[in-house]
């Protein structure tokens, strides 16, 4: 027998009824289930796609990842589509970004344990390239020129750029403000009276790359273009706000290098930057490189940028200093400002080694997880706070915060965690190893089980799997101190030796610098007899190359 037909109206109020209950209770699988099959059966796309959508958004509001976020984020980009088709410039603009905002809410790859990206990074952005607004958005605007060589007879010309964190900055500027033969500025796009203005929002940016706002594409044009007009070499530090504002603008002959960190590969970012005018892509770490590749393809297409792996630069030297009688059983987390870095992880591993020994403590450096950036942190934090009170009131956690003598606290302690969920690189645990702490890093869930991840990154024997092989770890390298110097010295020795600031400056040199020039702070040439830098990282290779070993 024909199931009889349910009218529109009547379908949508049932959704709505579902949508309502689902913006008031963090427990709703039947309200979900509800909307899906009361808005499947909707006729009216634009009506389907409305409850689809306010859906999504009643959930991720309450910090819970929507059951129907594949349909409700493809719904958005329909819409962009629609509105592109007919030329309606600004409306594809803001269409396409709420679709993008929506794809990248951060309830669903920032405040949680896991990521939809993460889990199959094509699969996810796959419903972008199949967007006709997306494909706009992406299509390569080209330059005048290409990137050229500094003219000789004066110093070389570098802008560095940031959008209000400067915090990776500050070892490579410096280098090379330091050196005779080159001349440097810093441009923040966030607080320059002229640029900050222009750098609020991202709907214009994604309006202006799809044909609409034209004004502000000129007031962009003669912000941007003294900077580039006077830069030889400009790079951008996060692939985010700068990149996206430079990349509007022909860099005419003027070379474009911008370095992805990690926030940004779950970002809207990498979507709306134009790659075709950007020569150079700098990752600190292979895991990195690989996820970007698979989620952005383009990446590995001709005309892509050069892509290079380069160290994050760290002067690791202010931290050899001798560790304080009580380290020994002392752990450290150096970060614990973020989900992500799921200090209760690092909770549990303090609970089993005090099962065993209760001298072993817990040191938290860094600002404290703010619970007030969202419900899912608000979850997240509420059953943190409550283990943490427990170790608290034996004294077993102690709290550092912020401190500007990093190398100082660390002093204090004798093991260095790596907690997190993901990382492209951690700086906090290679401090602690530098200072002589014994590493344990937990093997990132987002990277586990990939060709590349902490195992590529680190020394396999500082890497666990879960709490438990963490807290054996443990246990075993601090049983005697001369055991747990030992090991704490020869974390050491391969930190600085690996990852110290005197070595991957060599990498910056070869990347930034003409070929066969190096840095010199006193105006001196090379030694007689040096061999001059290449002029590219050796980890630089073609995109193609690297398309093909990420998938």
């Amino acid at each position: 027998m024909p199931t009889p037909e349910i009218p529109d109206e009547r379908l949508a109020n049932i959704a709505q009824w579902a949508i309502a209950r689902m913006a008031r209770s963090d427990r709703a699988p039947v309200a979900e289930r509800i909307l899906g099959a009361a808005g499947q059966r909707v006729q009216d796309p634009r009506v389907r796609a409305d409850l689809l959508i306010d859906g999504a958004e009643a959930r991720l509001a309450r910090g819970h990842v929507p059951r129907h976020l594949t349909k409700a984020y493809v719904a958005r980009l329909e819409r962009a589509d629609q509105e592109h088709e007919a030329g309606r410039w600004a409306a594809a603009g803001s269409e396409t970004t709420r679709a993008l905002l929506l794809a990248y809410h951060r309830v669903l790859h920032v405040d949680g344990l896991t990521s939809p990206l993460a889990d199959h990074p094509g699969r996810y952005t796959g419903p972008l390239r199949k967007s006709r607004a997306a494909a706009a958005l992406r299509r390569p605007r080209g330059r005048t020129g290409t990137a050229a060589a500094p003219p000789a007879g004066r110093p070389q010309r570098m802008l560095f750029v940031h959008h209000d964190n400067d915090n990776f900055l500050h070892p490579v500027h410096d280098r090379y403000a330091a050196d005779p033969g080159v001349e440097t500025r810093v441009l923040d796009t966030a607080h320059d009276p002229v640029v900050g203005p222009l750098a609020r929002g991202v709907t214009r940016i994604v309006q202006r790359a799809l044909g609409g706002q034209v004004a502000y594409g000129k007031d962009l044009e003669a912000a941007l273009r003294p900077h580039l007009d006077w830069a030889d070499t400009v790079f951008i530090d996060w692939c985010a706000m700068g990149a996206a504002l430079f990349s509007l603008v022909d860099p005419g002959s003027t070379r474009i290098v911008v370095r992805l960190h990690s926030y940004e590969a779950f970002s809207l970012w990498p979507h709306i930057v134009d790659f075709s005018r950007v020569d150079d892509l700098v990752f600190v770490s292979e895991h990195l490189r690989d996820l970007c590749i698979a989620a952005v393809p383009r990446l590995k297409e001709k005309g892509a940028p050069r892509l290079h792996v380069i160290d994050n630069a760290v002067e690791l030297a202010p931290f050899d200093r001798p560790k304080k009688p009580d380290a020994r059983f002392t752990l450290g987390l150096v970060g614990v400002g973020q989900v992500a870095k799921d200090p209760r992880w690092a909770l549990e591993v303090l609970r089993m080694l005090r099962e065993k020994d209760d001298r072993y403590r817990l040191h938290l450096i860094g600002s404290p997880l703010d619970p007030g950036v969202g419900p899912a942190a608000a979850r997240y934090h509420k059953a943190y706070a409550r283990e943490l009170r427990r170790l608290e009131g034996v004294g077993a956690v102690r709290h550092i915060g912020q401190t500007p003598d990093v190398p100082g606290a660390l002093a204090e302690i004798g093991v260095i965690l790596s907690a997190s969920v993901r990382e492209s690189w951690h700086l906090g645990l290679v401090e602690g190893a530098a200072s002589g702490a014994v590493p344990v890093v937990r093997d990132w869930p987002f990277f586990a089980g990939r060709p590349r991840g902490a195992r590529a990154l680190f020394p396999e024997s500082w890497v666990v799997p879960d709490p438990a092989a963490a807290a054996a770890r443990i246990l075993e390298l601090t049983a005697t101190e001369d055991g747990w110097r030992t090991a704490g010295r020869q974390a050491a020795g391969h930190a600085r030796a690996a990852w110290d600031w005197s070595r991957v400056q060599r990498d910056f040199d070869r990347l930034l610098l003409p070929a066969g020039r190096a840095v010199c702070s006193t105006g001196e040439a090379p030694a007689e007899g040096e061999e001059p830098e290449a002029a590219l990282p050796a980890e630089a290779q073609p995109a193609e190359a690297l398309g093909k070993a990420a998938e």
